[in-house]
């Protein structure tokens, strides 16, 4: 629509017919005539008036000509909406920057707001108005979003942010427009954020009260009553016993295409090059290239997205209440690039699941608003407004995998992840064993994953006293494993995934994925714990030792038992009180990066010798870095042995020559540490015969085939063989093999 009259002469025939135009075009889009936003430079759209009315104003006061993205009558919103309708200071920065940065936003995370300007007109309001008259730094949505992320950020309470905002009041200067109370800051803070739905459950994790149950008011299932009863065991009806927030990703995937940079960054996977034939990204997964193949109307939109979901429990009242659970899932967005998918603003929380005790394997029942959110998706949603191309789409959006620790695994998949049949791959064949003293099971088998020429194949002491020779199963497909469920193999699967709901969960190769880091910060705490023998997290003990005796490994280290003690010899683990100091200060002393891990120094306690408070990260630097460093300096000597070897070396080309006769090695056995290498013949040849010919034992076969040769070759030095078989002459020997 031609918007030049917006800069004309109010008295000119352009201006006219532009006013008639621009209201024909508010009526037909909102279809009232009653209330409509006035976009004069006095209302600037945040008073609802009559057709009449706004022509009046429009003609006496003239048009705000920084409105030139028509959002609040009807005209879809566009990348350029921020700088155009009026948002933009003299610094030539948005007036609603400080929501972007408080609160984490996208740049256009405003542009939902399009169809519904009324509710959005007060906040634009109130990013106008000044806390109070004369104030320029702050505004009263300004103000009040950094008051509210502050409340946030330490845990304040209702009551406490409520008397926060009334003692603000009383120390700024009358005429304030900071709000009294916290119901009246959430009434000017709802309209930026987005709707959620509050939904009851059953305390024994049964159902959710909606669809069929909406108006239950005791559990189908188990008869327990939906509301919360009291300390008297009196029930407070209407409060209920158990909730569970859901908040849908579908107008939240909107309003990421209606950011210019977030939807050109959805489709930032087909511009890419694969250049070195890694799987540098998930668009290089079987599971992406299968959902390509299969569905090729799904994979020929390239905004179609790709999701990835996680779960896992924390304790919201940090160390005040150690048993108390409380769910989350998060759903990632594939689509963007590496650096953008997993940032906090991009991660979308979908569920959060009340306590006090986990859901467990009935975490199905709260997935299923989510499950129903995923169908729709998949079908398609239509009228998604992309601002990167200008154009209304079709979204569709597909879930590849989720992401959880090891028990969360069992809860998603309905795996069992307990027990004598507890690996998901091996099934039935699971090589478990229980310890008999230390009352638990392990597995044995981790080997027959290695490649077959692994030396670690072959090690018997340092694992469970025997070889592996097996070969690893390979694991069931979607299909097959849906069978067994079906069909009700209740040894290795104690249900059917809600997952399985979805039409192409069954075919994906990769349907649940384990979270590395996780288990590599259990790993981390259990090697860190049994070196400095931490109370609690220390594996070393008279029950390990006795089950290492049982399986018939390291049995020099049983224990020794005394009349008044139990002795536990000294293991290659084992460090002393100096050595534990010396491996603390290694680590109070290291130094590293700006943002490369925590400050390893707070996290280490000298009067006692143990390291507190590990995050995930700090235990990926530990483990891959900063541990070998620090336990260096108390290792035993034999370790560092292979420094001395290398000093006797003085003739490289014959390294063995400088190795005294006194400290030789012996050859009967191979040396750890070798690496297997495949070459070919020729140099599997060259190598046989440079062994030969400098073997002492074979070198009178090489003298005697010379002379046989030069007899034969050389009728003239017959007279010569004695003088050959001289076994001083080795010089004229040499030269003699040379020209043979």
């Amino acid at each position: 629509m031609d918007k030049s009259w917006m800069h004309s002469d109010r008295r000119s025939k352009a201006y006219e017919f532009g006013v008639e135009a621009f209201l024909n075009f508010a009526v037909e889009n909102l279809l009232t005539t009653t209330h409509i936003c006035c976009p004069c430079v006095k209302c600037v759209n945040l008073k609802l008036f009559g057709v009449g009315i706004i022509r009046d104003h429009i003609y006496f006061n003239g048009i705000d000509q920084s409105y030139k993205n028509w959002t609040f009558h009807g005209e879809p919103w566009e990348a350029t909406t921020n700088a155009s309708r009026n948002v933009e200071e003299d610094d030539g920065h948005s007036r609603y920057s400080f929501v972007s940065e408080e609160i984490d936003m996208d740049d256009n995370d405003f542009g939902d707001f399009g169809s519904i300007p009324y509710e959005f007109a007060n906040v634009i309001g109130d990013g106008d108005q000044p806390v109070y008259p004369g104030c320029r730094k702050y505004t009263k949505l300004s103000a009040l979003v950094k008051l509210y992320n502050l409340k946030a950020k330490h845990g304040m309470s209702d009551v406490c942010f409520t008397e926060l905002l009334i003692l603000q009041g009383d120390l700024l200067p009358e005429e304030n427009t900071i709000p009294t109370s916290m119901y009246e800051a959430k009434k000017t803070l709802c309209a930026l954020g987005l709707s959620y739905e509050k939904m009851h459950a059953c305390p024994n994790d049964c159902i959710l009260y909606r669809k069929e149950y909406e108006d239950s008011t005791n559990c189908p299932t188990c008869g327990i009553s939906r509301w919360k009863e009291g300390k008297d065991s009196i029930l407070k009806e209407g409060v209920p016993a158990k909730v569970v927030w859901y908040f849908p990703p579908i107008p939240r995937f909107k309003r990421m295409f209606q950011s210019h940079e977030t939807a050109k960054s959805l489709t930032w996977h087909t511009a890419r090059k694969t250049i070195d034939g890694q799987m540098s990204h998930p668009a290089n997964s079987p599971s992406w290239k299968l959902l390509d193949d299969k569905w090729p109307e799904f994979g020929n939109e390239p905004r179609n997205l790709r999701l990835a979901l996680s779960s896992d429990g924390f304790n919201p009242h940090s160390s005040l209440s150690s048993r108390y659970s409380c769910w989350l899932v998060i759903l990632v967005t594939y689509n963007l690039p590496p650096w953008l998918c997993m940032k906090r603003k991009f991660m979308m929380l979908t569920l959060l699941i009340s306590g006090p005790k986990q859901p467990g394997n009935n975490i199905d029942v709260y997935l299923e608003p989510l499950i129903d959110d995923l169908k729709s998706l998949w079908d398609g949603i239509r009228g998604v407004y992309d601002a990167h191309n200008g154009e209304y789409f079709t979204l569709r959006a597909a879930l590849m995998w989720t992401i959880n620790d090891f028990s969360t695994y069992g809860n998603l998949s309905g795996c069992v992840v307990k027990g004598y049949k507890a690996c998901p791959i091996c099934g039935d064949d699971t090589p478990s064993h229980r310890l008999k003293n230390g009352h638990k099971i392990c597995y044995i088998g981790h080997r027959k994953w290695l490649p077959i020429n692994h030396p670690y194949r072959r090690q018997r002491a340092a694992f469970n006293g025997k070889p592996e020779y097996g070969i690893p199963p390979e694991p069931l497909i979607g299909e097959e494993e849906l069978h067994m469920v079906e069909n009700g193999d209740r040894v290795c699967w104690k249900k059917k995934s809600i997952f399985f709901d979805l039409e192409y969960w069954k075919y994906l190769p990769v349907r649940h994925a384990l979270d590395v880091m996780h288990i590599e910060k259990n790993v981390c705490d259990s090697i860190i714990g049994t070196l400095l023998e931490i109370p609690g997290k220390n594996k070393d003990g008279i029950a390990a030792r006795l089950d290492l005796l049982n399986m018939g490994v390291k049995t020099d280290l049983q224990p020794e038992y005394g009349e008044r003690r139990t002795r536990l010899p000294p293991g290659p683990w084992n460090l002393s009180k100096a050595e534990k100091r010396e491996v603390c200060n290694s680590f109070y002393g290291m130094k590293v990066p700006e943002g490369y891990s925590s400050n390893i120094k707070n996290l280490v306690s000298l009067q006692d010798s143990r390291l507190l408070g590990l995050k995930s990260h700090d235990c990926h630097t530990l483990m891959e870095q900063l541990l070998p460093v620090a336990i260096r300096s108390v290792l035993e000597k034999p370790a560092r042995y292979m420094k001395v070897l290398k000093g006797y070396v003085h003739n490289r080309t014959r390294p063995e020559v400088g190795v005294p006769s006194s400290q030789k090695m012996g050859v009967s056995k191979p040396l750890s540490g070798c690496t297997v290498s495949v070459v070919d013949q020729d140099l599997l040849n060259q190598a046989h015969l440079y062994v030969l010919e400098n073997t002492e034992e074979v070198l009178p076969y090489i003298e005697y085939a010379t002379m046989i040769h030069i007899k034969t070759a050389y009728p003239k030095f017959r007279k010569r063989t004695k003088w050959l078989q001289d076994k001083h002459n080795s010089t004229f020997i040499q030269w003699l093999r040379f020209k043979v």
